[in-house]
């Protein structure tokens, strides 16, 4: 384990550098610890089931300032809480339609809750009541936002509950509903807190934009997981222009086509990317932007890690630890976003196959993405160290590697890239 440790990390020295830096306290720049004291009982418990259902959200939620990180906070609650509802497979549509379409309503009830749920994270819902009290002390602006929003979302999920997910108007459709609706929530409480200006929450298509990069991202990435959990959220206007069922992309004998059909939905997914960097470019809040820039940095190098990978049909592929940990540090500044989209764009560029369906796609996203991101000479400072100064760290990680591989478990998380 140690030498295998060692061998990876040896790969990428810069990553070293930044893990070391990371724990050391360099996380506290994007990840800077709430006084929990100074909360009421309910509220330390909604933070309790923050970090308890959220993989990724959690930290940079908790570096928000002011009154938005509260909002935020049971923001994400109550639609997880609405998602709980969704995901339980054991509840029967009789009684899951009407919970999903009337779920906004139950944030001023008081005593509401569903003790029936065997989700994961059922204790949103058995303790629904804590949560909706804490909706209910927010300012009436974000109570608004966060109440549309889920009846919004619910309608959405339950239209979807017995529809299949067939074009990408389908597609981008579901995703709006389950992840574009979150962004545009999200921008609505931006504005709302005053820390950023108007046009950022009225600007839908844009926060739109920022949910589906997303959540497109989680479901190519998800395949296999999907599929072993009988759920399929890839287009059917995609997938049947290769293989006659969806889970014939995971035959051996299919992953020529697997690959393609990936490639595919990559390249619709990337025509995102320049919504993205013009919806960061407007924000002006440092902690606003840590929470919005870290999740689109992850699923950029997220998707650079996919493309034409046949791992994706056979198991799990992830980022590494210390590249995760390398973007949270670096997103931190519009041109550094903008130089990571740039490296991870030309990433894929370079892999794309003369062969692939959608090559010249491909390289036409990339190309006008590029119009819009700067020269791979702005990474300099990412990417280049002193060698003497590498290679001490280097000796230091291997070393401490035990310790290390101890990283902060928030920044493990990150490496998923966002939630489903």
């Amino acid at each position: 384990m140690p030498m295998e440790l060692l061998k990876k990390w040896l790969g990428h020295p810069e990553e070293l550098y930044n893990l070391v830096k990371f724990k050391m306290g360099g996380y506290k720049a994007v990840m800077p610890k709430i006084d929990e004291d100074s909360l009421s009982d309910s509220l330390r418990t909604c933070y309790k089931y923050l970090n308890q259902t959220s993989r990724s959200f959690a930290a940079v939620i908790q570096a928000l300032d002011g009154e938005l990180r509260n909002a935020v906070c049971i923001f994400y609650l109550v639609l997880r809480a609405l998602d709980t509802v969704e995901d339980d497979m054991t509840i029967n549509l009789e009684t899951k339609v009407p919970m999903l379409e009337n779920f906004h309503s139950y944030l001023y009830q008081p005593d509401w809750k569903f003790m029936e749920s065997k989700e994961k994270h059922r204790h949103v819902l058995e303790d629904f009541p804590t949560i909706s009290l804490e909706f209910r002390n927010l300012a009436k602006v974000y109570q608004d936002v966060i109440a549309e929003i889920c009846q919004k979302m619910g309608l959405g999920m339950a239209e979807f509950l017995e529809k299949k997910v067939g074009s990408k108007q389908d597609w981008d459709t579901y995703c709006h509903y389950v992840a574009g609706l979150v962004g545009i929530g999200l921008s609505r409480l931006f504005s709302a807190s005053k820390l950023e200006d108007p046009i950022v929450g009225q600007d839908t298509e844009l926060a739109n934009s920022m949910g589906l990069f997303l959540q497109k991202t989680n479901i190519i990435r998800d395949y296999l997981e999907d599929q072993c959990e009988d759920r399929e959220f890839w287009p059917t206007e995609v997938w049947s222009k290769y293989v006659k069922k969806l889970s014939d992309l995971a035959k051996p004998e299919n992953i020529d086509k697997a690959v393609q059909c990936m490639n595919e939905l990559i390249t619709n997914t990337l025509h995102h990317v320049p919504d993205v960097l013009v919806y960061l470019s407007r924000l002006r809040n440092q902690s606003v932007f840590n929470f919005c820039a870290i999740p689109q940095v992850m699923a950029i190098a997220t998707l650079a890690a996919c493309y034409n990978n046949q791992q994706v049909f056979r198991g799990v592929v992830k980022i590494r630890k210390g590249q995760a940990v390398t973007l949270m540090m670096d997103a931190t500044n519009m041109e550094a976003v903008k130089a990571i989209m740039y490296q991870y764009m030309e990433e894929i560029y370079q892999k794309i196959p003369s062969t692939d369906p959608s090559s010249s796609r491909t390289q036409q996203i990339i190309a006008s993405v590029r119009s819009l991101s700067v020269p791979s000479g702005a990474l300099i400072s990412r990417v280049h160290y002193s060698p003497i100064y590498l290679s001490c760290v280097m000796l230091l990680v291997a070393l401490s590697w035990q310790y290390m591989s101890t990283v902060s478990k928030a920044t493990e998380e990150y490496v998923h890239t966002g939630e489903n």
